[in-house]
C-alpha cells in the first residue's frame, strides 16, 4: 500500500471497488481499512448518543432548570429538530463519504477558510464529547461502588473520580490502537448492551419501586433550582431563560452522531449506508431515550411528608432516585448498566475523533499533522488517539475543583465543570454542523446530491436546522448558576463560571489570528492523495 500522500497511479483504477471509485472521485485513496458493515457505522452513532449516558449524566441540567416538564416536553420537541439537523447532514454525508466529514463538506462547498474553521470546531467538540463521556463514566462507575459498598462512599473525593477518569481515557485508548475491526466488533455489541440494558432498566424502574408519580406530575409540574427569579415559574423569565437551561439534557444527548461520516472510508456501501446510519440513529435514540427518561421521572420517590422529593432529586440525580425508589442492590444493578454502557460510549468517541484528528492531518491542518496521520501496520492512527486522550484530560481539569452552591450544612454540588465540558462538545460539534449544511442550502440546486438526499425540503430543513442550532447555542453559553454571572448581585466567583463560551470563543479568535497571520496562505483545503488522472477519469 502507499504512503499517505503517495499518489497511487492510474491504472489502478481497474481494481478499485465501487466505495474506492466514488472516494477516488473525492481525491481520495482507500488508506483505512473497509471492514465496517452498514450495521456498524449505525451502532457507532448509536452508542455515542448513549441513551444511557447523556439521558442520566446531564438528567439533573433538565430536571433543575424546570422539573419534569422540562424532560417530558422538551426532549421530544427538540428530539425533532435534531432529527432535521441528521437529515441535512445524511444528504451531505452521502454526496461526500470522508473520514474528514463535516470539515471535508464546508471545505468543498465553501472554500479552504470554511474547511479551516469547521474542522477546528468539530475537533474540539469531538475531544470535549470525548472528554465529557469519560468523565461521566468515571463518576457512574464511583456511584455503582459507591451504592454497593459504604465504605466506598465515604471516602468520596473529586480527585478519585478524576483518577478513574484517566483510567477509562487509557483503556478506550489501548482498545482503539489495538484495531478497527475490533471497535466495529465492540460497537455491534454496544448497540444491544443499550438496547437490551435500556429495555431492562424501563422494566426494572416500572415494576420495582412501591410506588410511582402521576401523569399530572410528569407532565404537569413545574420548578426553578437553579436560583435565578427566586424560583419563580410563572414569569417569562422561566420560559425562556430556564426552561432553555434544561435543553443542554437533549443537545448533548443526541450528539455524536457525525461518526458516521467520519468512519465512512471504513464502511461498506457508504454513501447510502453512512447516510441512513446518521438518522436512524438519532430517530431510535430519541424513542429509546424518551421512553427511559419518562420512566425515571415516573419513579421518583415521595419525600417525609408525602410530596416528590424535588429537591432530593436536585442535589442527587439519577442515583439518588435509584436508591431511594429500590434500594441499594436495585440501584446498583442500573448504575451498572449504566456506567458500561458509557464506556462503549466512550470507546465510541475515541474512535471518531481519533478518525477525525487523523483526517485533518492528512490536511496538514494540526500541528505535527506528519505524526498525527501515520497509521499503525493494522491501518489505525493510533498517535492521533493518544493526542485526543491528552486534550481531553487536560480539558477536564476544572473538575477537580468543588463547586457548591448551597451550605456545609445542606450542601448542593454543582457539577458546573461537567456541564462546561459537555457544553463546549454540544457548541463545537453543532457550529461545525451548522456551516456545511448553510452552505449547502446556499448551493441550492446547483448541489449535485448522492444516493440518498433531501429533495426540494432541503429549502427549509437546512434553515430550520441552522436556526436551531444558533438558538441553542445562546443558551447554552448562559452562566449555569448566579454567582457564575459577574453582572449578578450574587458574590461571583470564577468556579462558578461555565466557561464553554470563553473556550469556544477563545478558539475562534485564536483562529482568526492563525489564519489571516498564515494559515491561510499555506492551507488549501483537502489534500488529494490519489493520481490527479484518476480522479479525471472518474469526472469524466
Amino acid at each position: 500500500m502507499p504512503e499517505a500522500h503517495e499518489p497511487i497511479p492510474a491504472h489502478h483504477d481497474a481494481e478499485l471497488s465501487a466505495d474506492e471509485k466514488h472516494l477516488a472521485k473525492l481525491g481520495y485513496s482507500q488508506e483505512l481499512n473497509r471492514s465496517w458493515s452498514g450495521f456498524s457505522n449505525f451502532a457507532i452513532s448509536f452508542s455515542i448518543i448513549s441513551i444511557l449516558a447523556g439521558c442520566f449524566t446531564n438528567f439533573g441540567a433538565g430536571f433543575n432548570n424546570g422539573g419534569p416538564i422540562s424532560i417530558s416536553w422538551s426532549w421530544p420537541i427538540l428530539g425533532i429538530f435534531i432529527l432535521i439537523i441528521g437529515f441535512t447532514m445524511s444528504e451531505l454525508v452521502s454526496a461526500y463519504p470522508t473520514s474528514g466529514g463535516i470539515y471535508w463538506w464546508a471545505s468543498k462547498l465553501g472554500g479552504p477558510m470554511s474547511g479551516f474553521f469547521t474542522g477546528w470546531l468539530n475537533l474540539i467538540g469531538l475531544v470535549a464529547v470525548t472528554a465529557g463521556v469519560s468523565y461521566g463514566c468515571a463518576t457512574f462507575i464511583d456511584l455503582t461502588i459507591s451504592t454497593w459498598s459504604e465504605s466506598f462512599a465515604e471516602d468520596y473525593s473529586l480527585t478519585r473520580v478524576f483518577v478513574i477518569f484517566v483510567i477509562v481515557l487509557a483503556l478506550v485508548s489501548v482498545l482503539n490502537i489495538f484495531s478497527s475491526h475490533l471497535m466495529a466488533v465492540m460497537n455491534n455489541v454496544s448497540v444491544w448492551w443499550h438496547v437490551v440494558g435500556a429495555a431492562a432498566i424501563v422494566v426494572i424502574l416500572l415494576l420495582v419501586p412501591d410506588q410511582h408519580q402521576s401523569f399530572s406530575y410528569v407532565f404537569t409540574e413545574r420548578f426553578n433550582n437553579s436560583g435565578y427569579f427566586g424560583g419563580e415559574t410563572g414569569t417569562l423569565g422561566f420560559w425562556f431563560a430556564i426552561v432553555p437551561f434544561g435543553f443542554l439534557l437533549t443537545q448533548y444527548t443526541i450528539t455524536g452522531f457525525d461518526a458516521c461520516a467520519h468512519l465512512s472510508e471504513e464502511t461498506a456501501s457508504a454513501s447510502t449506508a453512512a447516510a441512513k446510519g446518521i438518522w436512524q440513529s438519532i430517530l431510535y435514540s430519541v424513542i429509546g431515550g424518551y421512553i427511559l427518561l419518562l420512566t425515571v421521572v415516573f419513579a421518583i420517590p415521595d419525600d417525609a411528608s408525602g410530596n416528590p422529593d424535588n429537591a432530593g432529586v436536585g442535589a442527587g440525580g439519577v442515583a439518588y432516585i435509584f436508591v431511594q425508589s429500590m434500594g441499594a442492590n436495585w440501584a446498583g444493578l442500573v448504575l451498572f448498566i449504566s456506567a458500561s454502557a458509557q464506556f462503549f460510549c466512550a470507546t465510541s468517541c475515541m474512535t471518531s475523533a481519533s478518525r477525525m484528528t487523523f483526517a485533518f492531518s492528512r490536511d496538514g491542518a494540526i500541528p505535527g499533522s506528519n505524526t498525527l496521520k501515520k497509521l499503525t501496520s493494522t491501518r489505525v492512527p493510533a498517535n492521533a488517539v493518544v493526542f485526543v486522550a491528552i486534550c481531553a484530560a487536560v480539558v477536564t481539569l476544572p473538575a477537580l475543583v468543588e463547586v457548591n452552591i448551597g451550605t456545609p450544612e445542606a450542601p448542593l454540588i454543582v457539577p458546573v465543570a461537567f456541564y462546561a465540558v459537555t457544553s463546549i462538545a454540544v457548541m463545537g460539534l453543532y457550529l461545525a454542523f451548522a456551516i456545511p449544511i448553510w452552505l449547502r442550502w446556499k448551493h441550492g440546486d446547483q448541489f449535485e446530491v448522492g444516493t440518498w438526499n433531501n429533495g426540494s425540503k432541503y429549502k427549509w430543513m437546512n434553515l430550520v436546522a441552522v436556526a436551531e442550532i444558533v438558538i441553542v447555542i445562546f443558551y447554552l453559553s448562559m452562566p449555569f448558576v448566579p454567582a457564575g454571572n459577574p453582572f449578578s448581585e450574587t458574590d461571583f466567583a470564577w468556579k462558578f463560571v461555565n466557561y464553554a463560551p470563553l473556550v469556544t470563543l477563545a478558539s475562534l479568535l485564536l483562529l482568526a489570528i492563525w489564519w489571516n497571520a498564515s494559515a491561510k496562505n499555506w492551507f488549501t483545503g483537502p489534500k488529494t492523495t490519489i493520481d490527479e488522472a484518476v480522479v479525471k477519469a472518474f469526472d469524466d
